[in-house]
């Protein structure tokens, strides 16, 4: 119906980039950041920019939405050296008129007492919302029971026989999953190294936190929303209309609830855990932390009703929060550009990332060293190769993962780079499992 014209508006995920449309006139990306536009696997590419520049062969305009936009779409904005890159235009008012931004509020957790991962200012701010009948949120973005099961006897620790990671306490059926290959088993009822049967959950997910909040108020109706309880759209459906109905008092959920959604009787967000990404090893941890913040606090006070957000942080003066309180996305995002910049990070370089598995890591590195040794390289001194090294996620399903970054201070020149260095990779002899992948402005590293 597309191709053949009859379909006028196309709405769709990221694959709906690739209908043809024949008198194609405008495309519009909702929610531009998110970073389910870029496909992790098989065909790599990004939706986003396959949409910008399908707009732009075709001479028609494409509007990037978001509240909070990608630092590489804000720069394409707003940077003088580009002005005619991207135009920028700011909505001043809320959809409905009477609404207001909700009032953001810092609360130190070095100086009050955590009951159970919640503070006492929350625990009232909920008790309020439901003597007059409103929602409340709580925003905790790690789903399961607790993030890992261990032994305080001898340090047994849950790990993943697959992966380098944690296999993660899903406590409502009674099983150990891994949220990176899939694996799980059932919780052990003692100890598997030294038979102690104290073994302890450390740290809380949604469930956990769900648990806390029903015996806290036990006459508030709780609704988990996450991809435990969400597994279908049918399952999610409903979970929406509970909500809509007035249903549910006090939600838990991730960022599944943090994006998108309209609830007028919504005015309490309270955001546990979100410290994390402020000093993870991923430079781009806190535009992502931000973002998602941005977001959820503006699910509150979406109607008449004013709205409230409470962060629980350890660092309540560091500028990502400040920038938060006062909802100032321009500063924090200016300021980001403004250390990317002098460290040499994107969008002020353009970067390319090949990544190699095998069974055996000594195998991963020695495929990414054969392909840095390309006796061409030399020739392009506008493009830097660094080491090959392991992932952070080293070992996933059983291989092991490694990667070599490649740099550039011109988008030209790496591509031109990279179409020369293809024959070279496809050339090395590699063992019959290894495989490997080159993807084009890599968000995982």
């Amino acid at each position: 119906a597309a191709f053949e014209g009859s379909a006028r508006i196309v709405l769709g995920t990221r694959l709906a980039v690739f209908t043809p449309l024949p008198e194609l006139g405008l495309i519009d990306v909702d929610e531009e950041h998110d970073p389910s536009f870029k496909q992790q696997d098989g065909m790599r590419y990004s939706a986003r920019d396959v949409a910008v520049f399908r707009a732009h062969a075709r001479g028609i305009p494409i509007v990037l939405g978001s509240a909070t936009p990608s630092l590489e779409s804000w720069a394409n904005a707003t940077d003088p050296r580009t002005p005619a890159r991207y135009g920028l235009l700011t909505l001043k008012e809320r959809a409905v008129a009477a609404a207001r931004l909700p009032a953001v509020r810092r609360i130190d957790t070095r100086l009050e007492k955590l009951q159970d991962g919640c503070c006492d200012a929350l625990l009232k701010a909920i008790n309020e919302r439901l003597a007059r009948g409103e929602q409340s949120l709580v925003f905790l973005n790690r789903r399961g029971y607790a993030p890992v099961l261990a032994c305080p006897a001898c340090g047994w620790v849950s790990h993943c026989r697959r992966c380098a990671a944690n296999l993660v306490l899903h406590l409502a059926d009674r099983r150990l999953r891994c949220h990176h290959c899939g694996f799980e088993t059932r919780v052990p009822r003692s100890c598997p190294t030294c038979g102690n049967q104290d073994i302890q959950p450390f740290g809380r997910g949604t469930q956990r936190l769900e648990e806390v909040l029903a015996a806290r108020f036990p006459q508030a109706r709780i609704l988990r929303v996450d991809r435990d309880s969400a597994k279908s759209r049918k399952q999610w459906e409903v979970l929406v209309e509970q909500i809509h109905a007035g249903e549910a008092d006090i939600l838990v959920g991730t960022q599944m609830l943090a994006k998108g959604h309209d609830f007028p009787k919504l005015t309490l967000v309270g955001a546990i855990g979100a410290d994390s990404a402020l000093f993870a090893a991923d430079w781009r941890a806190p535009e992502r932390l931000f973002a998602q913040l941005m977001q959820v606090a503006g699910r509150a006070g979406r109607a008449t009703l004013p709205g409230e957000v409470l962060i629980q942080t350890q660092f309540p003066e560091h500028p990502l929060y400040a920038s938060l309180v006062r909802h100032d996305y321009p500063a924090f995002a200016n300021s980001q550009l403004e250390e990317r910049e002098q460290a040499g990070f994107p969008p002020y370089t353009y970067q390319a990332m090949l990544r190699a598995e095998a069974p055996l890591m000594a195998d991963s590195l020695a495929f990414l060293a054969a392909a840095k040794a390309w006796p061409l390289a030399t020739g392009h001194t506008d493009v830097m190769l660094y080491d090959p090294v392991p992932m952070r996620l080293a070992r996933r399903a059983n291989f092991e993962r490694a990667q070599l970054l490649i740099e550039s201070p011109s988008r030209r020149a790496l591509q031109v780079f990279l179409g020369a260095w293809g024959e070279w990779l496809d050339a090395i002899k590699a063992p019959s499992k290894l495989r490997w992948h080159l993807e084009v402005d890599p968000l995982e590293f």
